[in-house]
């Protein structure tokens, strides 16, 4: 069987980065037991609650919902654990140093496969208040519409 090669995305957190604004991304491995991976490779999770905590010197991944396994048996795994994050010793230190900041929190982007192995995308964050999420929506928003603007007058000119 050929080694699986480039990214498999499984399950992201739009909400994320909607709800903070993203200072720093990370990427961290995962330590699994066999029918959450099988369930991961189904394409079936959720980031939407994640979080994680720094204790004892490790990274923590809390409320990330990964379904059980449809074909495990008892020694299937409880969907909600959690699961330790790999990171080096420098990662880990610099988000503990800038976590313990006012406002600062860690959540996960984006879970997926990478050359076979699992993968989860963490960010260290600061959560937005209610008129930053309005004007970023607002910037998105003009931001399609001079797209739009910009190609009906590019197809205009093409017809003409």
């Amino acid at each position: 069987m050929a080694k699986e090669k480039g990214r498999k995305l499984i399950a992201q957190n739009k909400k994320a980065r909607h709800d903070y604004l993203v200072i720093d991304t990370y990427e961290a491995g995962l330590v699994l037991t066999g029918t959450e991976v099988k369930s991961l490779r189904q394409g079936r999770a959720s980031l939407v609650d994640g979080f994680v905590q720094l204790t004892d010197g490790e990274a923590w991944l809390h409320n990330v919902h990964v379904p059980e396994y449809s074909q495990g048996t008892w020694t299937n795994h409880s969907a909600r654990r959690k699961r330790k994050l790999l990171l080096h010793r420098a990662e880990i230190d610099k988000l503990v140093s800038k976590s313990g900041d006012t406002g600062h929190t860690i959540v996960p982007l984006a879970l997926y496969f990478k050359d076979g192995r699992a993968k989860v995308e963490i960010a260290l964050a600061k959560g937005k208040k209610e008129y930053d999420k309005r004007q970023a929506l607002r910037e998105k928003q003009d931001r399609r519409e001079t797209d739009r603007a910009i190609a009906a007058v590019k197809r205009r000119q093409r017809g003409a």
